[in-house]
C-alpha cells in the first residue's frame, strides 16, 4: 500500500479533505500535512517533509498545489504520484500580491471574519453561492487558521516561484483537476499544466468552483481512485 500525502489550501484545514479521505483510505495510509510552520514555501515544504513518509502519493489543492510543486523541487524521488487540485503552476501576478497584502493588512486591523465572508462566493459554482454548509465549512477553517496563519499563508503565496519550467521534468503519474467555474485558477490554467506534464490526465468537474472537493465530491473521488490505481 502506498502513503498519500495531502495538503490543505489557503486557509484551509484538515477538513477541507474530508469527503476524499473514504475513497482514498483502502489504497494507503493518509497524512493531512500542516501549512502553518514556516511563511514560505521552502520553509513550509521542508517541514511536510520533514514527517511525511519515505514515499508518498502527493496530493495538493490549490496553495496546497503550490506546496506540491515545491515538495518535488526539495525531494522529487519521494513522490510516486501526484495530483494537483484546483492550482496553478503560475506565479503571483503584481496585482495579485498587492491584493493579498491588502487582504493581511484588512485580516490584522480585525476585519478577517469580514473578509472570510467576503471571500466565500469566489469560491463556489454561482449555483453554491447560496449554499449554507459550504459556507460553514469555509468560515470553520478559516477560524481554525487565524489571522497569523492566514498571514503567514499569504507570505508564502506572495514569494512563490514560477513552477511553469519544472512541468516538463514531472514523469509520475500525474492528475490536473479543476472546477469548470473555479475563478481563482480557471480551467485554462489547469489545462496549462496538463499539457506541460507529458501523461497526465486532466478532469474538469462539471457544476463546481475553486471548492470542487467540497461542492462535487463524487466526481473529485472518482478522479483520485483512478489517479490511484493508474
Amino acid at each position: 500500500m502506498l502513503p498519500i500525502l495531502l495538503i490543505p489550501g489557503l486557509i484551509c484545514t484538515d477538513e477541507v479533505f474530508a469527503p476524499q479521505l473514504p475513497a482514498l483510505w483502502p489504497f494507503g495510509p493518509v497524512t493531512i500535512a500542516s501549512t502553518l510552520v514556516g511563511d514560505s514555501m521552502v520553509a513550509i515544504a521542508a517541514s511536510i517533509l520533514a514527517t511525511a513518509p519515505p514515499r508518498f502519493a502527493l496530493a495538493g489543492v490549490s496553495m496546497g498545489g503550490y506546496l506540491s510543486f515545491e515538495v518535488l523541487r526539495q525531494a522529487p524521488e519521494r513522490v510516486v504520484k501526484l495530483a494537483l487540485l484546483d492550482t496553478s503552476a503560475r506565479p503571483d501576478t503584481p496585482e495579485q500580491s498587492a491584493g493579498r497584502r491588502a487582504m493581511v493588512a484588512r485580516a490584522r486591523n480585525g476585519e478577517y471574519a469580514a473578509l472570510v465572508e467576503e471571500i466565500f462566493p469566489a469560491l463556489v459554482h454561482p449555483d453554491h453561492i447560496g449554499n449554507d454548509a459550504l459556507r460553514a465549512v469555509h468560515r470553520r477553517e478559516a477560524a481554525m487558521i487565524g489571522v497569523d496563519g492566514f498571514a503567514r499563508q499569504q507570505a508564502a503565496n506572495i514569494g512563490r516561484p514560477d513552477s511553469r519550467p519544472i512541468l516538463a521534468t514531472i514523469g509520475i503519474p500525474t492528475l490536473v483537476l479543476v472546477g469548470d467555474a473555479d475563478r481563482l485558477t480557471p480551467p485554462d490554467v489547469a489545462k496549462e499544466m496538463a499539457e506541460g506534464i507529458a501523461g497526465s490526465r486532466f478532469v474538469v468537474v462539471p457544476t463546481a468552483g475553486h471548492m470542487s472537493l467540497r461542492e462535487q465530491p463524487e466526481a473529485v473521488n472518482a478522479a483520485l481512485v483512478d489517479w490511484m490505481r493508474a
